[in-house]
């Protein structure tokens, strides 16, 4: 059973990635992760803890291999 570990995502992330990190770890949309935290912001402590994850919350190393979707994947040059 491979073990879970919250990080921030290198993938699916528009600020820090803490909302696409959290979204990983409870296998949920980002997208409502984000809402969640807009709602928070406007009505409670949402844009404190999110700062706080940011400076917390390692950021997730294991996707840095793999190239972003927006990227050109370079090939080898034949020779």
């Amino acid at each position: 059973m491979e073990e879970k570990k919250l990080t921030r995502s290198t993938t699916e992330k528009w600020v820090a990635g803490v909302c696409g990190g959290m979204a990983k770890y409870f296998d949920m949309d980002p997208i409502l992760v984000r809402v969640i935290f807009a709602l928070l912001g406007f009505w409670g402590p949402g844009l404190l803890v999110y700062i706080v994850m940011w400076i917390v919350v390692p950021e997730d190393t294991a996707g840095e291999e793999a190239p972003m979707a927006d990227e050109p994947v370079e090939e080898p040059a034949d020779e």
